[in-house]
């Protein structure tokens, strides 16, 4: 048996890569794979130099919309694996093009709906291809039997689809940022609000058109400005973008269903979650711009519904994908005090896979291993969310935040749509990963966002799981959106680590990250959908209504001296879609004579914000 190497004692020189070090190691093959329907999937295998049927290899693959590039037998990456350690151990990679995307036959569909039940070759999903290829690889290739699967964002749902009916030799999966729901709590929406320049800025390159297999991209869609914020205010309503979208079939298709109706629910990947046999290592950012909402959900549904399986999650301190690129000390003024990505990867991810795949001693990793911000500590929990005790963070007159108590009043605030309040306090075209931790103090003072804070802690408070709204509102129109920020306020004498002294006449300054209002979590609750996302409703102007719902979990302590603040407003632009806050039935087909500024106002006594504190 080939020898196993030392974990913990890799450091990142002894496992880099290298485009050398990969084409001296690994031969590459391009093959054409068929389905059972006859549909032939592109797919690039790297296999050891020496492998044979007396020194087998296990596999690792990742399916994906985005290019298996470079295509070429002769061409090869600088990297192969979820991170370097995997090609310098040595596996049989093998990536895919799924069908209707880059070099494979077939048609693409967005988010695949899994059929449940397969009764003929035609009845193909995500899980019938990985099965597929699966049986093929362990057909062709010199392998030990066992596979493992992984994938980042969309790759992450293909490798969330992958386990399910999954193929016996497939032994551990890892769906890392996976979408699994685009209308409740993915990238394109939120709580069925679109998440606009994400959404729009992804479907006008990725969703083109491709009338034959190809190895190239299209030409990327040209907005003619870098200001995401003007860009989108001077395109108006939503109806505009057709516009500039006729040839994009999902974006349209999406815009003519704007509510929570079988378009949606069949891309639902959740209800399939079940019985799954795989090892299932879940990966997710707390400050993932794009898909926190789906690495919680694959854990706790496939949990839920396989409670005999195992399944495991890690969440780190990182944007899209940072667990894979980039050290994860940092995300804008955010500090997190350590290289948190190559821990990741050299205690939790590659031990996992190795285990599982190679024979190596069990990691016994726990239930779910979840980074402390504020704290910038790893910790580890037998269940997620951990037990905590239920409180309420109660909204005060005066802009007081208190845990429990009573309070009386209310507070208003004007929302004009066409003055929209900026999600992030910089030109961006696209949605910026930094507004995950932005500095909160750019729209604190702006008269259509109401604010609300403690005074200083006298000792550290930690929240942990998810955060709990319930917001008791009058309007004075039939429609608005509802967001709430929860925000880590700094002590003015807060130095950013990364900051340097500064001096005047000798006196040390003040430090410029001084009272950093940190954003720890923000999300968005569409109005009309206060009911259910399934079931849209006016307002009645002037009644009192309430808004609750559920925002993405938390593990952040407020350390001594800190303040929380809570933020509420109504608009947060470009990152959402501006709500007309008149009553359109379709939101998206709003015309520009719809939008009206308005009123709102927050009932104090009965509003909250539902929180789980940690015990220390």
């Amino acid at each position: 048996m080939r020898r196993l190497t030392t974990l913990l004692a890799l450091s990142p020189l002894l496992v880099a890569q290298g485009l050398e070090a990969v084409k001296a190691k690994y031969d590459k093959r391009e093959v054409m794979i068929p389905m059972r329907d006859g549909t032939r999937l592109f797919t690039a295998l790297y296999v050891p130099k020496d492998a044979s049927p007396a020194n087998p290899y296990p596999v690792i693959m990742q399916r994906t919309p985005y290019s298996v590039a470079p295509y070429g037998p002769d061409r090869y990456p600088a990297n192969l694996g979820p991170s370097p350690r995997f090609g310098t151990e040595g596996f049989i990679f093998v990536y895919q093009d799924v069908r209707g995307r880059m070099m494979s036959e077939g048609t693409f569909v967005n988010m695949t709906p899994h059929r449940e039940e397969k009764r003929g070759p035609k009845d193909v999903d995500e899980s019938s291809d990985t099965y597929d290829t699966i049986a093929w690889v362990l057909k062709q290739l010199p392998t030990n039997g066992k596979v493992g699967q992984w994938g980042i964002s969309y790759p992450g749902f293909y490798t969330a689809a992958g386990m399910i009916d999954a193929h016996p030799a497939l032994k551990a999966v890892s769906p890392q940022a996976p979408i699994v729901d685009w209308f409740e709590g993915d990238d394109f929406h939120r709580n069925g609000a679109l998440w606009l320049p994400h959404a729009f800025n992804f479907m006008v390159n990725f969703d083109r058109p491709r009338p034959r297999p190809t190895s190239e991209w299209g030409k990327p869609f040209v907005h003619g400005m870098r200001d995401g914020y003007a860009y989108f205010l001077q395109m108006g309503s939503l109806a505009h973008s057709r516009e500039r979208t006729q040839d994009l079939r999902f974006w349209n298709e999406m815009l003519d269903h704007p509510t929570y109706d079988a378009f949606w629910k069949i891309r639902d990947l959740r209800p399939h979650l079940k019985d799954i046999r795989p090892a299932v290592l879940t990966v997710g950012g707390l400050f993932d711009a794009e898909n926190l909402f789906g690495a919680l959900q694959v854990y706790r549904t496939s949990h839920t519904l396989s409670p005999k399986g195992d399944v495991r999650l890690v969440m780190g301190p990182w944007f899209h994908g940072g667990w894979s690129r980039g050290t994860g000390e940092a995300l804008g003024k955010a500090h997190f005090g350590s290289n948190t990505s190559e821990h990741y990867q050299a205690t939790l991810e590659f031990p996992f896979f190795m285990h599982h795949l190679k024979g190596a001693p069990d990691p016994k990793l726990p239930r779910a291993t979840v980074f402390n911000t504020g704290a910038n500590v790893w910790r580890s929990f037998e269940a997620w969310p951990p037990a905590t005790e239920s409180r309420k963070l109660v909204f005060q007159p005066g802009g007081r935040l208190a845990f429990e108590g009573t309070a009386e009043g209310a507070a208003s605030f004007p929302s004009d749509p066409a003055k929209p309040v900026p999600f992030i306090n910089d030109v961006a075209l696209g949605m910026s990963r930094e507004y995950m931790t932005e500095d909160q103090r750019f729209v604190a003072n702006r008269p259509d966002v109401l604010v609300f804070q403690t005074e200083p802690l006298a000792e550290p408070v930690t929240l942990a799981g998810p955060l709990l709204p319930n917001l008791r509102v009058a309007i004075t129109g039939q429609d608005a959106d509802w967001v709430v920020k929860l925000i880590d306020v700094h002590p003015d004498d807060y130095r950013d680590p990364r900051e340097a002294l500064e001096e005047v006449r000798g006196e040390v300054q003040m430090p410029k990250s001084g009272g950093y209002q940190m954003l720890v979590r923000g999300e968005v609750m569409r109005g009309r959908f206060r009911e259910g996302l399934d079931r849209p409703m006016p307002f009645v102007p002037g009644q009192p209504t309430t808004v609750a719902y559920r925002m993405n979990d938390v593990l952040h302590t407020f350390q001594k001296g800190h303040r929380i603040m809570v933020q509420i407003h109504s608009t947060w632009f470009p990152l959402m879609d501006r709500n007309p806050q008149t009553w359109v039935p379709n939101i998206n087909a709003a015309q520009d004579s719809d939008f009206k500024a308005q009123i709102h106002t927050l009932l104090l006594g009965p509003s909250s914000l539902g929180v789980g504190v940690l015990k220390p």
